[in-house]
């Protein structure tokens, strides 16, 4: 949760700044306008630009910049906003020549200098400090950014003037690194799925022909595009456009308190909360450790469980563990339909009872959800969304997706069939 500690409040001043003189209410809007500009931002560089305007509201700053460590871990790459320096240029670079090498290696929790010019933990054998001088920046504060407990770069800002930053700012660019960390590290995600496929694409090229080694390249960055900007997007996209609305409906009442601003406070933690899930269960852990029918009854008791409906649910797996020898992407994909299957029967559907099918036969692996909801004929039922993602991914591993009425009387069946000898990418029955 925010903390809005009671300096913010007072008439005094920094350096002749009068940030801290903002109301709760000012600081708030600048983070909810950051999240929103994250949102459909699949570039990093992009996405510096974007919040760079904002973040200057809460954390003034001559320079600031984005590391990021590269999934190596021994490379990092800069992304600067305002001025250009050599640590936007070069990269990617050694992390072991770093100034702020001791934050990213997680040695210390944040980086503070009143005048980095003569501070010793910014200069040592190997340093590339050069930029320091050469842009003549003093006062420097750092925070990591962090998933999971685990770093995966860090925000920087650097101002000209001297004994610039104090232990304020540095706990206002803690909350901005929990804004940017989830969204950084799922587009890090992508660019390491990009750079296999480039891979992947150049060895079938050599094999069937440089045309057509080009073309399942850019199928394969569509595709991958494609499914980050939809996690992102049907998640915390809309969560932070009802918080806007709420916002701009208090905004208009004559009496704003700190009590009347808790819910929204509550609802952006709640919003990277889910954000945070979506990047956990790109490589769902329970889907790791102990197999996919596990993963799926472990996510029907925690859902159901979240949304407080009186639900029976009945889980059958005659697979006898063919599921858990497919390739690793496609057992997600296949996790990831049955999970927004049974999301739509829980949240939506009014069902009081669900089964989950698990079926091998035929030389195909079949996943059926079957509830004896509403059906999918009522108004009540979601708008198509959710179903076209679900065929999006099907689609992606050259799966059969079918939808359909349980039942006469009602109910939804959502099943998906993956070929033991799959199709060609695309050629999937929706």
């Amino acid at each position: 949760m925010l903390r809005w500690p009671e300096e913010y409040r007072s008439a005094q001043c920094l350096g002749g700044r009068t940030l801290r003189d903002l109301a709760p209410q000012s600081v708030f809007d600048h983070y909810l306008n950051i999240s929103r500009l994250l949102a459909g931002r699949l570039e990093f560089h992009s996405v510096i630009q974007a919040v760079a305007a904002e973040i200057s509201h809460v954390i003034p700053h001559d320079h600031l910049d984005v590391c990021i460590i590269l999934v190596d871990e021994k490379f990092h790459t800069a992304y600067e906003s305002g001025l250009e320096t050599d640590w936007g240029k070069r990269f990617p670079a050694p992390v072991n020549n770093s100034p702020i090498r001791s934050l990213l290696w997680g040695e210390t929790d944040y980086l503070l200098t009143d005048d980095a010019w003569s501070d010793p933990q910014f200069h040592f054998q190997g340093a590339f400090s050069h930029p320091i001088f050469h842009q003549s920046l003093h006062s420097r504060l750092h925070v990591p950014l962090k998933v999971q407990g685990h770093v995966i770069g860090a925000l920087s800002c650097s101002s000209h003037q001297m004994a610039f930053y104090d232990m304020r700012d540095v706990e206002s660019a803690r909350e901005i690194a929990d804004l940017l960390a989830p969204h950084f590290f799922a587009i890090r995600a992508a660019d390491q799925a990009k750079r296999a496929a480039i891979v992947e694409a150049e060895a079938r090229a050599r094999e069937e022909g440089l045309r057509l080694g080009a073309l399942k390249l850019t199928e394969a960055l569509e595709a991958e595009r494609q499914r980050i900007g939809m996690d992102l997007h049907d998640q915390i996209l809309a969560d932070l456009t009802r918080l806007s609305r709420r916002l701009e409906r208090l905004a208009r009442q004559p009496d704003v308190t700190g009590e009347a601003l808790e819910p929204l406070f509550r609802g952006l933690q709640h919003s990277m909360h889910d954000l945070r899930q979506i990047i956990e269960e790109a490589k769902p852990s329970v889907l790791q450790l102990f197999g996919f029918a596990q993963a799926v009854e472990n996510h029907l008791e925690r859902s159901i469980q979240e949304s407080g409906a009186t639900l029976a649910w009945t889980l059958n797996d005659e697979t006898a563990g063919a599921i858990d020898c497919l390739e690793q992407p496609v057992t997600i994909a296949l996790f990831r339909i049955a999970q927004e299957a049974i999301n739509n029967a829980i949240r939506h559907a009014q069902a009081g009872n669900i089964m989950v099918h698990l079926k091998a036969a035929e030389g195909a692996v079949t996943i059926e959800v079957v509830d004896d909801g509403l059906g999918l004929g009522n108004a009540r039922r979601p708008s198509g969304g959710g179903i076209e993602n679900m065929k999006t991914r099907a689609r992606l591993i050259s799966a059969r997706f079918g939808v359909k009425a349980a039942s006469a009387s009602g109910g939804t069946l959502v099943s998906v069939s993956l070929p033991a000898k799959p199709q060609a990418a695309g050629g999937a029955a929706a």
